[in-house]
């Protein structure tokens, strides 16, 4: 029933709905959930730390308890729960939560695993000194104020920030209707890309990621692909693939998967117990133990594993089933004048640097009106006691006033001051009227008045203004920048790895024992023939380096083993290691068989390219004489486990493979110095299943030791290297062409002194040659400094073996004639030849890695 007074209206209820709907999702939009592009920081963030500016609570001073500090916030700024307020200021506090957190908090602020922080009135809290830059100016009127919740207060609708804390910390939030998760980007990297900006306006998007090549997560790990990085940067969203950094050791006599580092946002005890389940359930088998070995020092958890599982096969699951791989969604959407928007990365640099002109605007329009106040009162202290009659004068009108009024009254009239100038002279210690204080007076007007010249020159000069945002950047880069925590992993997504990775020369090495590596060829020095050599590699017990090739980044290796199945690796995703480095196992790299072992391999150009690798063909030797040739193009398509490559019959196995264009000829050579020549035309292609057919035939103590495929007659040489350091070149055509399956003939004189033969290469005197012996000491060499010989000799020594020792491998290696002429008969390299002789290697193996005859192949 209607009361007196009363006054019903009636409301469509459907209007009424939508109507306080928006207005409840636009205040949840503007007023909550979303950050403001030009601070980065939501409304709840910038009242805790503009309530900490109140308390006083600096970097520089004492802790104050969180209780105090939250009440504050809640009781002038944030009408809400208070846990909204200590929440939002505990996470400001994690280092694992933002890039560069903004609160130091004292006590128990929770922990990686999900452990909740303590209550606040345990904790304390002050402002981490990089908030200083973000609080940095507030009191110089650069940013608005608004009324807080009850009129009683004002607070900033933003911070004058210093710092891209947007960029740098990023952000998440779900409003009404929309959500936004931005990610956390280096601080050196981001300064770096909007100096860039400033400099050029009309940079593009792909011109900034050269300067800020990806996020950068504050739990580090690693970005699996680049697609979803570049979306992002490019239009707002973007999916970004995480995996936890991992390591391989050995504990005791068991593999061990150790995690250093895990994606963002991840619980980790979450993580350690649903994998635990998986174990359990026989989803992830392999696993035998999971222990959490974390400490102060940093994150480490083992998964250790049973004696049979492959530690990659074990890896690939744990990617698949848990939180050691993540993904990211990136939707950018932050508040630009009120509005949410969504932003690029070049929109939100934009609104940036549009902000920080705007402060600098603003507050050099303040320091010259103070400083122009400034300058007025000392016009009017030089007006009265800058000379001794008109202070005499001045203090008797002061004296014979009545009261102050009217002494004021009295200064203005006499001296032509304005009310300001005269009430700084009542206001005037009698200590300042003294001749130094006078002297000093007139120094401090000077350097205003320079400093207001400074000003004006700043408030008409824009280039000026833009050129002082970059030097406060390039300040802020040098007090808080640092390197990048998340690595990339390029190959994990769809993008040219060209355009990101160097196409550098390298040396790959592969152990007995199977740790392979690769190595810049750069760090392997020319010495002559006979020379000692210099410390390769430093091997496990009993193991030595029984395999050498050089290659370039780009290319491709193909792993036979002697069970006769292939693998695949790009050369970049082999890891790199210094010249004593041990290297990374093989079967941590490639899903090879436990009882398997690697025996020859190619290097190739790119497999995708269907002419290169239809007109190439691989030519494969076994121990026992049986050569195969099949098309590249059956080994075109990589796959996890690898494929079948030449079916092996029982005591034989794969030695040598290589590739070939359809026109070489194929020298075979056996351990006791025989060696036959005959046309690749011999050898029909067949499909990749098949077993082969015979290549030489042999004595039943003699066996195979290594193929060459000569393309050049006239100008290649073979090169055989003995077991015991004896070597010799001899011409191609000193061995007759006969056919195949043939017995061949003597190519080195096998005796007592020269040992067996256990290496066969194909030559010319522009050729450099690396020669590794088993006690992992290794000698680069010119072939021009060996003469070619009759083929029916016992060879030269090439290298000065100690006691016992043997050669285990050779590989051919290009360089420089020139360069080889400087520098072959010098001991020792000087630093600046040798970064020549780099990079005429680096051109040398380009050359030979966009040749579609590329005869690259196993060496033993």
């Amino acid at each position: 029933m209607q009361k007196e007074g009363e006054r019903l209206i009636p409301i469509n209820i459907v209007d009424e709905m939508k109507s306080s709907y928006i207005d409840y999702s636009m205040s949840v939009i503007v007023s909550r959930a979303l950050p403001d592009v030009r601070d980065g920081l939501k409304p709840v963030h910038r009242r805790v730390l503009y309530g900490m500016y109140g308390l006083g609570v600096f970097s520089n001073r004492k802790y104050l308890k969180s209780a105090r500090i939250v009440g504050d916030v809640l009781g002038k700024y944030h009408p809400h729960g208070d846990s909204s307020v200590y929440d939002a200021m505990v996470r400001m506090a994690q280092p694992w939560s933002l890039r560069y957190p903004q609160v130091d908090g004292q006590g128990n602020f929770g922990s990686m695993d999900g452990d909740p922080p303590a209550a606040m009135r345990y904790t304390e809290a002050r402002l981490k000194k990089i908030s200083d830059e973000i609080l940095s100016d507030l009191d110089k009127e650069t940013v608005d104020f608004q009324n807080n919740f009850d009129d009683s207060l004002q607070e900033p609708t933003v911070m004058p920030t210093k710092i891209p804390n947007l960029l740098v910390n990023g952000t998440s939030g779900i409003a009404v209707g929309m959500a936004t998760n931005m990610a956390p980007h280096n601080l050196s990297e981001s300064i770096n890309a909007i100096c860039a900006y400033i400099d050029n306006r009309e940079i593009t998007i792909d011109e900034l990621m050269q300067h800020i090549i990806a996020p950068d997560f504050p739990t580090g790990g690693i970005i699996y692909g680049y697609d979803g990085v570049r979306d992002a940067f490019h239009t707002g969203r973007g999916r970004i693939v995480l995996r936890a950094k991992v390591g391989f050791e050995e504990i005791g006599n068991r593999n061990a998967i150790i995690v250093s580092e895990v994606p963002y946002q991840v619980n980790k005890a979450e993580m350690i117990a649903r994998t635990a389940e998986l174990v359990k359930e026989e989803k992830i088998p392999g696993i035998f133990e999971i222990r959490d070995e974390s400490d102060r020092n940093g994150l480490r958890i083992v998964y250790e594993l049973k004696n049979d599982a492959i530690p990659n096969v074990v890896l690939n699951l744990l990617y698949k089933y848990t939180s050691l791989q993540t993904s990211f969604s990136v939707n950018n959407i932050a508040l630009v004048h009120g509005r949410p928007e969504q932003l690029n990365l070049k929109d939100i640099i934009h609104h940036f640097v549009e902000h920080r002109h705007e402060i600098i605007v603003r507050r050099t329009e303040f320091e010259l009106r103070k400083a122009k106040e400034r300058a007025h009162i000392l016009e009017g202290f030089m007006k009265v006691i800058g000379s001794q009659d008109s202070l005499d004068k001045a203090i008797s009108i002061i004296r014979h006033s009545a009261n102050p009024q009217a002494a004021k009254e009295g200064l203005i009239e006499a001296f032509d001051l304005s009310e300001i100038q005269a009430q700084a002279i009542l206001d005037l210690r009698l200590a300042r009227l003294t001749g130094m204080e006078l002297d000093k007076i007139r120094d401090e007007y000077e350097a205003i008045m320079k400093e207001i010249k400074d000003l004006e020159d700043i408030l008409a000069n824009e280039p000026r203004r833009f050129q002082i945002i970059k030097d406060e950047l390039l300040e802020i880069k040098e007090k808080y920048g640092d390197e990048r925590r998340t690595e990339i992993d390029y190959s994990g997504g769809e993008m040219s790895i060209e355009d990101i990775i160097p196409n550098e020369a390298v040396v790959l090495t592969i152990s007995h024992a199977g740790y392979i590596k690769r190595t810049l060829l750069s760090e392997y020095k020319i010495q002559s023939r006979g020379g000692v050599g210099n410390k390769a590699a430093t091997t496990r017990d009993s193991d030595f380096l029984e395999y050498i090739v050089s290659a370039t980044n780009h290319q491709y290796m193909l792993f036979f083993t002697e069970k006769g199945k292939c693998y695949w690796l790009r050369v970049f995703e082999i890891p790199e290691g210094s010249k004593t480095a041990k290297g990374r196992a093989v079967q941590n790299l490639i899903n090879i068989e436990p009882d398997d072992k690697i025996k020859a391999y190619i290097r190739t150009n790119d497999l995708k390219d269907s002419e290169y690798v239809n007109q190439m063909s691989v030519v494969m030797i076994t121990k026992n004489g049986t050569i195969k040739k099949t098309s590249l193009e059956a080994y075109s398509r990589p796959r996890v486990n690898g494929i079948n490559a030449i079916e092996i019959r029982e005591n034989d196995q794969l030695l040598s493979a290589y590739l070939t264009n359809g026109e070489s000829q194929i020298m075979i050579a056996t351990k006791n110095g025989k060696c036959i020549r005959f046309p690749e035309e011999k050898v029909r292609e067949v499909g990749r299943g098949s077993i082969g057919v015979r290549g030489i035939s042999m004595e039943d103590d003699d066996e195979v030791i290594g193929m060459i495929v000569v393309n050049d007659v006239e100008h290649e040489t073979v090169l055989v290297v003995s077991e015991k350091g004896y070597g010799k070149r001899t011409a191609v055509e000193d061995y007759r062409i006969t056919n195949r399956g043939g017995k061949g003939v003597i190519t080195l004189n096998i005796t007592e002194k020269t040992g067996n033969l256990i290496a066969i290469q194909n030559v010319t005197d522009e050729d450099g040659l690396m020669i590794i012996n088993k006690s992992g000491v290794a000698i680069r060499m010119g072939m021009d400094e060996m003469r070619v010989m009759g083929r029916n000799t016992q060879g030269v020594r090439m290298i000065n073996l100690k006691k016992n020792d043997e050669i285990a491998a050779i590989a051919k290696v290009e360089m420089d004639k020139e360069v080889a002429e400087d520098e072959i008969n010098e001991e020792t390299a000087s630093e600046a030849e040798l970064s020549n002789e780099n990079i005429s290697n680096q051109e040398n193996l380009d050359q030979e890695a966009s040749d579609n005859d590329d005869h690259s192949g196993s060496e033993e």
